[in-house]
């Protein structure tokens, strides 16, 4: 088994730095090619020296192995700090402590604890199952009981989709808080202003730093898809400006790179403690927003 990583060097200390954090989110590659383009941003990336790198589950929970394989690898050979991420979905209790000692025995003990998307449908009706969880808090305490884990939660500026309004939302982050979460990390963000509402608001009942995600825009059919299986609307601003580029892929590319540098900055200067980029296994666009960022210039 790995050995644990210091308690220095855990995710909630980095947050706490006197620096912004830095970190990326990946995807499971689905190809040999996706492989090779995955380790080709995650080594662009790693120069950074980001304060850590996280790999999502695929839609409804799938490409759970691909995960768990390029997460331990990530461990295994490079120098980043990676969260293992982790779903309800479709797995009973047996199965996610299979997964939890899988990540454990890679020396990976920050974990993302996510209810997830229903398999196939994701705006179908979530079903838990049987041996299973029903939400991403009860996952939190079960992680919590399994070893010396830091664990992470996902948050939601502009409402969860299947929630019943904001209020609801603070409540589901404070019962995270209240299970052992100590971090949380949003769905990318387009209004800085819907970030701090739900980060004030938490932060009057719970000490619970709250991440912003990012995306910088390079297409726009591409991010529309994932805003609407969000449910995170884009503001008309936004796609106002992308589409001022036309047709020309690099046009909207660049728009997409200053747009992303624009929302970046705002939400450090409103205090967010880091910017976690979603890289859709790319790295030039994210490398470019951070070259941009005054955090570029105080890293270590």
């Amino acid at each position: 088994m790995a050995p644990a990583v210091p308690a220095d060097l855990r995710i909630p200390r980095r947050l706490a730095g006197a620096r912004p954090s830095i970190s990326f989110e990946f995807m499971p590659p689905r190809s040999d090619e996706g492989e090779a383009q995955l380790w080709d941003a995650v080594r662009r990336l790693e120069r950074l020296r980001p304060d850590f790198v996280s790999v999502t589950y695929g839609a409804g929970g799938s490409t759970q192995d691909r995960t768990v394989r390029v997460t331990e690898r990530i461990a295994r050979e490079t120098t980043m700090t990676p969260i293992g991420h982790l779903t309800c979905v479709g797995a009973s209790v047996a199965q996610l402590r299979k997964v939890i000692g899988q990540y454990a025995a890679a020396g990976v003990r920050d974990i993302l604890a996510l209810r997830g998307d229903p398999p196939g449908d994701v705006s179908g009706d979530w079903v838990a199952h049987p041996e299973g969880l029903r939400h991403a808090d009860e996952l939190v305490a079960l992680v919590r009981t399994l070893g010396d884990f830091t664990v992470g939660v996902a948050a939601f500026p502009d409402v969860h989709p299947r929630s019943q309004g904001f209020d609801q939302d603070v409540e589901v982050l404070v019962r995270k808080a209240d299970a052992g979460a100590e971090f949380a990390i949003t769905q990318m963000v387009f209004d800085p202003a819907t970030y701090a509402r739900l980060r004030d608001a938490v932060a009057a009942r719970r000490e619970l730093p709250i991440t912003p995600g990012l995306m910088p825009i390079t297409n726009l059919r591409q991010i529309r898809r994932m805003s609407e299986l969000m449910g995170t609307p884009i503001p008309a601003g936004i796609v106002e400006r992308l589409e001022a580029a036309g047709d020309d892929p690099g046009a909207v590319r660049a728009a997409g790179v200053e747009i992303a540098t624009e929302l970046a900055q705002q939400l450090l200067d409103e205090g967010a403690p880091g910017i976690h980029f979603i890289t859709m296994n790319r790295s030039t666009a994210a490398l470019e927003v951070y070259g941009n960022l005054s955090l570029a210039e105080t890293a270590v």
